[in-house]
């Protein structure tokens, strides 16, 4: 009987050591999944964010005699009313990828739209190889909210 419960003990053992692999594995796998999903994010952030600063920029760009040159309001990039038959700079209001909300932050000279940014404070992970309307700052950025995308001027 002695050799059978020690027997037991070291299975009972090997058991544990398995879970405990286990768990640091998933655990493991489950900090990739999470920057993968982050780097996806911020991708689309990029992606979302250019789009909305080349929409101001040809809202600018195709501005009539006498009209702002700057919109007031994202419903205004999608539908363009300054015109005869409205125009669109922007297929719809974007959502922002890292919070999920379709909210953005927003520079303003006055009422006028400059640029804007996520609203996220989570840090980014991506360092280098940015467009042109992110500028120079956003590989030192501490937070998406610092990644501030400007029309490119002409």
């Amino acid at each position: 009987m002695g050799l059978r419960s020690g027997q037991r003990g070291y299975t009972y053992l090997l058991v544990m050591f398995l879970v405990a692999g286990m768990g640091l594995v998933v655990a493991r796998t489950g900090v990739v999944w999470q920057q993968v999903a982050q780097r996806e994010r911020e991708a689309e952030l990029i992606a979302v964010g250019v789009e909305i600063a080349r929409a101001l920029a040809s809202y600018a760009r195709e501005t009539p005699v006498g009209t702002p040159s700057r919109p007031t309001e994202f419903a205004q990039l999608v539908e363009d009313k300054r015109w005869p038959t409205p125009r669109r700079h922007l297929r719809k209001v974007y959502r922002d990828p890292m919070t999920g909300k379709a909210e953005w932050g927003i520079e303003r000279d006055g009422n006028a739209i400059l640029a804007v940014h996520s609203l996220s404070t989570q840090t980014p992970i991506r360092r280098e190889g940015f467009p042109p309307e992110l500028g120079d700052v956003a590989g030192s950025a501490t937070s998406y909210a610092e990644w501030v995308f400007r029309p490119m001027e002409e």
